[in-house]
């Protein structure tokens, strides 16, 4: 990351016009002398000993195969030359290898180092969520790792502008650079710790480890050092390439092949072995757990459900997320008591990965087992497209059903064993043939249904599940046209259909609620309990809701996040956003990527975890007749105490 200065390349040396010629003299102390080539480098780029330049001004001329010394060592050798004899310290031999390339491999730069003190500073600024100490601790060492390069980078950039070579640092510079990162950090840190008590307080947050708080500087220090080092590792593989490859070709040519190997070497290893490696490592880590039955799950005794009584589905193919969504869901009992009217039991067909080795089949054995329960004959279906996991919202599809009174049919199937963070990072192509296949294979069954009898078609996801679920649609009259209404909450931030609906909002209206087309078909929603922009313009027809927290990082993680300030930072805060939220390029891109794997570990109405949300939401999608807001307040108690 940054090229350490040696002794050596601190001396002064002449250039060959400045060097005298072989018998003319030069001043050395009081007397005129005949030295050698003095500073001229011979072949190879070695020094000679002052005992050999000695020897050649004795005897007044150079020898061909002389070697040559700097002006420093000559200035160094006068006295001895005036004496006759050398000294003992001018024939020391160099140093050792090896201590120097210790030394290279913990040396810091003073620019770099104050370019990883204001990483550091800069690292405290609050993002979506609140921190651990671990957390703070990783950003910190990252963000500290940017600055020290990027404090390197500019004063080589300086150098070369001022053509002039590095230069060791003075101690007084690195006393005052001491006291001042001291200073600053201290301050930041504090800094720090109050926006996080901002911000655990604005999301009702009362986790607070004060020890790995006081850990966090260690975390970051240990980050920081092996960021480093590997990046001195690739700096120190590319110099071997480099000097390798001058055997052959030349020294531009040879830099220029040089960084490309290496940069490709690092992306396949990143990429191939290492990526692949720990991808491969969680996949068989949660196929374990894949194969175990949540606690209190238990299988069902209907033949309704997936996994039951006739299913065609084998309940031990289910998986962990699909035996808890077969197994468990509201009654037709539980239903009864919240609209005080009769109810019907609900169906739910789901196929896991054990179920079927291939997408498509996957989703015709769910359709065929929707079909065999009855699900075609129910008013309202719902296609969900799941997390990477297979797991189903409980509080969206159980919301779904009180509304519909239990006249509904939902259909699912499983395509990772990857939680949806990881899944939506290394894997997006699964999701999107799972969407496109469970939605076409529904919709090739019920589009040769008769108009009269068909059910109303419904689509829904969260996260991972919403990628998946916009797969199988062009655009809006896409959605309008096939289902009967749709709902997507938490949409990661590189969703086609999302972006495009965003990215071509209405005039003046703001990124975290945007307002498509005058929401004639598409809506947005950051609290359905206030409404759904714009207020009083018509929603007929199909209506298709995008429900998505200000806090939710998954909604807002890209990587343009690194160099392109997004419009949601520089509009007004949101209810559950700090307005001490900015941008900073690369800082502002590591803060919210270590919010990610936290997003749902925040109380719900926060971050990536949407709960009582879904009644407002599915009532706007649906509008059952009959439900009174009274109705949906008792609702909301029943999904809370349900999730």
């Amino acid at each position: 990351m940054d090229e350490p200065l040696d002794e050596a390349s601190t001396q002064t040396t002449q250039t060959p016009a400045e060097m005298p010629r072989a018998g003319q003299p030069v001043a050395v102390g009081e007397r005129a002398v005949d030295p050698p080539n003095a500073g001229q480098p011979r072949p190879g780029g070695e020094t000679g000993s002052v005992a050999t330049a000695a020897a050649a001004v004795d005897a007044g001329v150079v020898a061909p195969e002389a070697p040559t010394v700097d002006a420093g060592s000559v200035a160094a050798a006068a006295p001895a030359v005036d004496a006759g004899v050398v000294a003992p310290e001018a024939e020391a031999s160099p140093p050792s290898s090896e201590p120097e390339k210790h030394r290279r491999l913990l040396y810091l730069t003073l620019p770099g180092c104050w370019g990883a003190v204001i990483g550091s500073c800069l690292s405290f600024t609050p993002s979506l969520l609140p921190r651990t100490g671990i957390t703070q601790g990783a950003v910190w060492g990252i963000s500290a790792a940017i600055g020290y390069g990027l404090g390197v980078l500019a004063a080589w950039i300086w150098r070369a502008f001022a053509d002039r070579d590095a230069r060791r640092a003075r101690r007084r510079s690195w006393l005052i650079f001491f006291m001042a990162a001291a200073v600053l950090l201290i301050v930041c840190f504090g800094l720090g710790q109050y926006w996080q008590h901002q911000l655990r307080k604005l999301m009702d947050v009362s986790d607070y480890n004060v020890a790995l708080v006081v850990a966090s500087p260690f975390i970051a220090a240990l980050v920081f050092c092996l960021i480093l080092l590997v990046g001195r590792g690739v700096r120190g593989v590319f110099r071997w390439v480099v000097k390798l490859l001058k055997r052959w070709i030349g020294p531009r040519a040879a830099n220029a092949v040089g960084w490309i190997a290496v940069a490709g070497v690092a992306y396949l290893i990143v990429s191939g072995l290492l990526l692949n490696g720990v991808v491969n490592l969680a996949n068989e880590t949660f196929s374990v757990r894949n194969g175990i039955t949540p606690e209190g799950v238990e299988q069902p005794t209907t033949d309704l459900r997936s996994g039951g009584p006739g299913s065609l589905v084998p309940w031990d193919s289910l998986g962990r997320e699909g035996r808890k969504f077969t197994g468990t869901g509201p009654s037709a009992a539980d239903i009864e008591r919240f609209s005080d009217t009769p109810a019907k039991d609900p169906i739910r067909a789901y196929a896991g990965l054990e179920s079927s080795n291939d997408t498509e089949l996957r989703a015709a054995l769910a359709v065929d087992d929707l079909d065999r329960a009855g699900g075609f004959q129910r008013k309202n279906l719902l296609v969900v497209t799941t997390t990477g996991s297979g797991w189903v919202d409980p509080a969206s599809v159980n919301t779904f059903e009180y509304l519909s009174g239990g006249d509904s049919a939902i259909v699912a199937i499983q395509y990772s064993y990857l939680p949806s963070w990881i899944s939506y990072l290394v894997d997006q192509r699964k999701a999107r043939e799972a969407g496109r296949d469970l939605f076409d294979a529904v919709y090739d069954r019920w589009s040769k249904l008769p108009q009269a009898v068909r059910p109303r078609l419904f689509v829904g996801g969260e996260s991972l599940g919403s990628f998946g679920g916009e797969t199988a649609f062009s655009g809006e009259y896409d959605l309008r046209n096939r289902t009967a209404g749709t709902l997507f909450s938490g949409p990661p931030n590189f969703n086609t259909l999302f972006r495009e609906f965003s990215d071509h909002r209405d005039a003046g209206s703001p990124e975290i609620q945007p307002v498509y087309k005058d929401g004639r078909t598409v809506r947005f929603t950051n609290d359905p309990s206030a409404g759904y922009p714009p207020a009083g313009r018509p929603w007929d027809g199909s209506r298709v809701l995008y429900l998505m927290h200000p806090s939710d990082p998954i909604v807002w993680w890209g990587p343009s996040l690194i160099l392109q300030e997004p419009d949601w930072v520089s509009e007004p805060p949101a209810k559950d956003v700090l307005d001490s939220v900015i941008w900073i390029p690369f800082v502002t891109f590591w803060q919210v990527t270590a919010d990610l794997p936290f997003a749902t570990g925040v109380p719900g109405g926060h971050g990536h975890k949407y709960t009582t949300e879904y009644v407002d939401a599915w009532n706007a999608v649906m509008q059952p007749s009959g439900i009174t807001d009274k109705d949906l307040a008792n609702l909301r108690n029943i999904i809370s105490a349900e999730t």
